[in-house]
């Protein structure tokens, strides 16, 4: 068995990025990776403009200590513009997001003043100088890098394509990922369940995860455990796709045949870590393809997705933060103790509370109780060394981010 970092290390140094592009819609682009930077062409906002509805004037008309009227010269909505220069003794009533009129510097909220018919009165000290006005380019100035290339695309970096004008962007292609599942124990939703039989849940969390890679996926199936159907369906997959990830069969048992089956089509590179949940875990090559044979156990193959996969899938689309995670102590409401020195995740509550962070386990933690992923909201962390673990010692904790 090799570490968990030397694993990791093997898989990210072993992947290459892709360097195909594609132009696709900014509204289909959520999860995919910019292929370019994107710089600013214009201001955003474009111009000064008000931050609430109220009335625009020059403060040096309610800097004074005393309660002013000031005529109203007229009303301003959104996306219109006022023509006029704003003189001593006159507002303009203006709506949230209207540009501000030549000649004002400052919005007072409506709340505090009193209309009446074309007048307006303003309390004293009713803001300060430049209250509630929005200026050009305080958010981005023209020429800038907003985007870089490499980012993932969420729903923000959406808006702000769209508030760039951006109606296309270009992004590296899609990697294409086989997800396959092995044992003859499994059957597929809507067959009837023999004795001995279980229904195959790992590519359904599979599909989930990868999902939310915005990879696209291609669902094999379930495949028997005899070498040549084994091999077959290997081979099909290989030259389909980038990636063929498939769960069980990467054991030691007698008919495990995966590893056998890679090393015979391509090369493995490494095929048990020092870790639980996810001993039996590998990682190679089938030819051009690159391959991961995760456990058959639910919560190992979620793990290991998180912890190993889903790095390396991120590097090779062209994510330049492809491998980060949040890691915070937190005070162990639960005890355990073990025999075996190797790192563990156990599936975890967290919450906050007068103490501080506070995590307990979500109950029996064998890695064939998918449950104990339903109500988890963190990974706790378990250090080799740390041989047992007692009600108020502190461990680390990952909260867990299923995108």
């Amino acid at each position: 068995m090799i570490s968990f970092e030397d694993a990791k290390q093997k898989i990210l140094e072993g992947i290459v990025p892709i360097k195909e592009t594609e132009e696709i819609k900014v509204i289909s682009s959520l999860n995919h990776i910019l292929a370019s930077d994107i710089i600013a062409s214009f201001d955003i906002p474009p111009h000064n403009n008000s931050a609430m509805d109220g009335y625009a004037l020059r403060y040096e008309d309610i800097s004074q200590t005393e309660e002013v009227r000031l005529k109203v010269i007229g009303e301003l909505p959104a996306g219109k513009s006022f023509d006029r220069k704003i003189k001593t003794g006159e507002a303009l009533r203006i709506m949230t997001g209207a540009p501000m009129p030549k000649g004002a510097d400052t919005v007072v909220i409506q709340e505090v003043t009193l209309s009446d018919g074309d007048w307006v009165s303003i309390p004293p000290l009713a803001a300060k100088f430049g209250a509630n006005v929005r200026l050009q380019g305080e958010d981005i100035k023209k020429g800038e890098l907003i985007l870089q290339r490499g980012t993932r695309i969420r729903p923000q970096e959406m808006g702000m394509l769209a508030s760039m004008g951006y109606g296309m962007v270009n992004v590296y292609r899609q990697l294409k990922v086989a997800i396959i599942s092995t044992g003859d124990e499994l059957i597929s939703i809507g067959e009837k369940r023999a004795p001995g039989k279980i229904y195959d849940s790992n590519r359904y969390c599979l599909t989930g995860l990868l999902t939310s890679l915005g990879v696209e996926i291609i669902d094999l199936g379930i495949v028997k455990d005899a070498r040549d159907l084994i091999e077959a369906k290997f081979k099909e997959a290989s030259e389909r796709t980038d990636v063929v990830i498939t769960s069980g069969g990467v054991s030691v048992g007698k008919y495990d045949l995966v590893r056998e089956v890679v090393d015979s089509l391509g090369k493995v590179e490494f095929w048990q870590v020092k870790i639980k949940p996810g001993k039996p875990l590998s990682f190679g090559k089938i030819g051009n393809c690159y391959f991961f044979g995760l456990p058959g156990n639910p919560v190992s193959v979620i793990v290991s997705f998180i912890k190993f996969v889903r790095c390396g899938l991120l590097k090779m689309a062209g994510c330049k933060e492809y491998d980060k995670s949040t890691l915070f102590k937190a005070r162990a409401n639960f005890q355990m103790s073990r025999k075996q020195m190797r790192l563990e995740w156990l599936r975890g509550i967290l919450s906050y509370g007068e103490d501080g962070w506070v995590v307990t386990t979500t109950g029996p933690q064998g890695s064939g109780i998918l449950r104990s992923m339903i109500s988890a909201n963190c990974l706790i962390q378990i250090l080799p060394e740390q041989m047992e673990v007692v009600k108020g010692d502190e461990v680390w904790v990952e909260p867990l981010e299923w995108g």
